[in-house]
């Protein structure tokens, strides 16, 4: 499974981000997009200072997830936090873009 998470990696490698989130959008179901997209907001609320019963209580997420996003943010070269970084600095750069709704398909 290493190999494909690695293929799709390459692939998706200098994609835009419209293609990118097409392709999330087309691999996973409704509900795995959603926990996908709440374990990315725990990552980013931990950043924040957040504390993570708070957490816990905003995005229905167990204490156990949220401990595990927080010990692998904690991690040197950590790779939670070398993509915060470089959503700070693309932030920083780009002008301001309108998030795109989910496919009509996948609205529930």
């Amino acid at each position: 499974m290493r190999e494909s998470i690695a293929e799709m990696a390459s692939a998706l490698e200098g994609a835009d981000s419209a293609l990118i989130e097409q392709f999330f959008y087309s691999l996973f179901t409704v509900s795995e997009a959603d926990e996908i997209a709440k374990r990315w907001a725990l990552v980013k609320e931990l950043a924040k200072g957040t504390p993570q019963r708070k957490i816990a209580e905003n995005l229905g997420l167990s204490l156990c997830k949220i401990t595990r996003g927080s010990r692998e943010l904690k991690k040197p070269s950590s790779p939670f936090r070398q993509l915060l970084d470089r959503l700070a600095s693309l932030s920083a750069t780009a002008p301001a873009q309108k998030a795109q709704p989910a496919p009509s398909s996948l609205k529930e």
